[in-house]
């Protein structure tokens, strides 16, 4: 039976992958640590691993996996930033990925964070809690004829473009590779990032948008603007949003994803010191809300995963051909 190290394993990862595996399906060793250089030795006597967000995929990782004889990396999330797919190729090592298990769920998180934001109903959920059932501070604003700017438009963004636009929202959207005839106005993003009354993103995290939301793009946003970010956290240069934050251009900000969350997301860091001091800041503002990376967390999408990652391991074992396969050469795209 084909042996596989499934990395930084959680509770609800195990529940369908078990499902699906239980009796017929390849052997899982569930492993609760990150996959970084260090813990590659893990998967010794495995033929593939099964990584996530934020395990350690570079050239250094690569390596020590390629040299413990496992032949495939199959990545259990679309992006790949992670990737060193140039030292994988050189390697010999295949690399899959999960490119589309359920858009609506981000869409849907994204919307969640909005709405979240708009209507400040976090706040007032702390709030009624403590007995305390004064409406004072909690006045919100409509997305109605607001105008909701989308950058990227994949199978999420197109989801959340439409969803923004059923509550009555105006959506202008920025894309390298523009999906005509979806129905969605796009214009540059330079103009988008002038315009716009919300910024929500769906782009992958490239070279090319490292820092997409700098220091400059924020110096040319309306004032009041809301930021939206369920796709990758070092699309924001987070220093600039808490200063924009703090001196009240950045109206709100809703984040999934953080650029220095490998440490901290999905785990219960509640009783250690955090010393990083932006994110410490960040979740102290009243406008700022953080979750902890979980726009993908339903049963819908964990289940798609399951079955589209366990099926790309499949084809590896078989040495079958599959789209899902990531190679050096893949093209950027927002």
């Amino acid at each position: 039976m084909e042996k596989i190290a499934f990395y930084d394993a959680k509770s609800y990862d195990r529940t369908y992958f078990d499902r699906l595996t239980a009796g017929t399906g390849p052997e899982i060793r569930y492993l609760e640590t990150r996959l970084t250089p260090e813990t590659a030795i893990l998967s010794r006597d495995c033929r593939a691993v099964c990584a996530f967000v934020n395990d350690d995929l570079g050239a250094e990782t690569v390596k020590r996996l390629a040299e413990q004889g496992v032949g495939a990396v199959a990545l259990r999330c679309a992006g790949y930033n992670n990737v060193d797919l140039a030292a994988a190729g050189e390697a010999g090592l295949r690399v899959y990925r999960v490119p589309a298990y359920s858009p609506v769920s981000v869409a849907e998180h994204a919307l969640a964070l909005l709405l979240t934001l708009t209507r400040k109903t976090h706040r007032a959920f702390t709030r009624t809690r403590e007995r305390n059932f004064s409406l004072e501070g909690l006045v919100g604003t409509n997305l109605e004829n607001k105008l909701v700017g989308v950058i990227g438009t994949g199978k999420v963004g197109t989801r959340f473009a439409g969803m923004v636009r059923g509550l009555g929202a105006h959506v202008a959207a920025y894309d390298t590779n523009p999906t005509w005839g979806a129905g969605i106005e796009y214009v540059r993003l330079d103009e988008l990032i002038r315009r716009a009354d919300v910024i929500s993103l769906h782009c992958p995290l490239t070279p090319s948008t490292y820092h997409l939301l700098s220091r400059a793009a924020f110096h040319r946003m309306r004032d009041g603007v809301i930021i939206i970010n369920t796709s990758r956290g070092a699309l924001i240069d987070s220093e600039a949003l808490l200063d924009n934050v703090k001196s009240g251009k950045v109206g709100a900000a809703g984040l999934d994803v953080y650029e220095e969350e490998a440490d901290v997301f999905y785990e219960d860091v509640s009783s250690k010191v955090m010393r990083d001091d932006t994110l410490n800041l960040l979740l102290s503002q009243p406008n700022v809300l953080v979750t902890s990376h979980q726009a993908f967390l339903t049963e819908e999408a964990l289940r798609a995963i399951a079955e589209t990652t366990l099926e790309n391991l499949r084809a590896f074992f078989a040495g079958e051909s599959s789209d899902n396969e990531l190679r050096a050469r893949e093209a950027e795209t927002v």
